[in-house]
């Protein structure tokens, strides 16, 4: 049992979302020539250092934690696992981690992997969280790393197949954040976190929920449109995002539960952005257009 703390740290459902998302990147830039051994250390070094994150999250977050329903049972609210040990924990994972893309995949993951880190950890944990309503602004950025950082250890460049993948990801966080912000209102308001429902009302957060899955929509499209994923996934990109707009919309009816609403606006973000990524590893394309960014 003692074992299990240092596996509850590291937040194992973020971290298995984002090993998903970390794969369809690596299998999109792929396009069906795997290198296993490559695959391999990059997905495990993305893991490690998202795990890392976790570890120094909870760390960062343990006093607004025990504040919130939904968090007073983390390991480091009751106890079972004192602060010392996560952060050595979390340390001794992402140095594991940073090790494995520099050596395993290329410089570009590694550095993919690093600001993500340096953004959750040290912008968004740190600061932007407890102080600024633009916190989940900041934080998606470092949710839309991994399948960049997986793209990139394949082709070893930040073109515009990486760029489309930073703005899906990012805008899928925000409708995804805002959902869970409404549905746990009254936890975000004991931790006094400035998240846009507490800050500016429900009505302003249904907006942008409906304003950034548009966006979002838009952006899915694009890896169809740029030749970098085929009709299958645009099949499937267009439907998930329809759906997804149409929950929404119901937001706006007169008679709704907000609560209900939002709970389901956000279980539905997590099936799409599933389905993307799914999609996105089975049917990766040739790129029909020359990259639009390069560095």
């Amino acid at each position: 049992m003692k074992l299990k703390r240092y596996w509850q740290v590291i937040k194992p459902g973020i971290l298995f979302g984002n090993l998903i998302s970390a794969a369809g990147g690596f299998l999109l830039a792929a396009q069906g020539r795997i290198d296993f051994g490559l695959m391999a250390a990059t997905l495990m070094g993305l893991s490690l250092v998202v795990a890392s994150g976790c570890a120094f999250n909870n760390c960062i977050d343990h006093d607004i934690d025990a504040k919130m329903a939904r968090t007073r049972a983390r390991v480091l609210v009751t106890g079972a696992m004192s602060r010392k040990a996560a952060l050595a924990h979390g340390a001794l994972l992402g140095v594991a981690g940073f090790l494995l893309l520099w050596f395993g995949a290329n410089p570009l993951a590694f550095v993919c992997a690093l600001g993500g880190f340096v953004i959750y950890v040290g912008v968004y944990s740190l600061y932007m969280k407890r102080h600024s309503v633009y916190g989940t602004l900041v934080g998606s950025l470092s949710g839309a790393v991994p399948p960049v950082a997986g793209y990139c250890a394949v082709t070893g460049r930040f073109d515009s197949g990486a760029l489309i993948l930073l703005c899906m990801f990012s805008l899928w966080q925000m409708p995804h954040s805002y959902a869970i912000a409404i549905f746990r209102l009254q936890d975000y308001e004991a931790a006094r976190i400035p998240v846009l429902p507490v800050v500016r009302g429900i009505d302003q957060a249904k907006q942008q929920i409906v304003l950034y899955i548009l966006a979002f929509s838009v952006a899915t499209v694009m890896l169809a449109v740029g030749g970098y994923a085929g009709y299958g996934y645009l099949a499937v990109a267009c439907a998930t995002s329809l759906w997804w707009l149409k929950m929404a919309l119901a937001g706006y009816r007169k008679s709704i539960d907000e609560r209900v609403w939002a709970r389901k606006v956000f279980f539905f973000s997590i099936i799409t952005i599933t389905a993307l990524s799914v999609m996105m590893a089975l049917d990766g394309q040739p790129h029909a257009m020359t990259a639009l960014i390069a560095v």
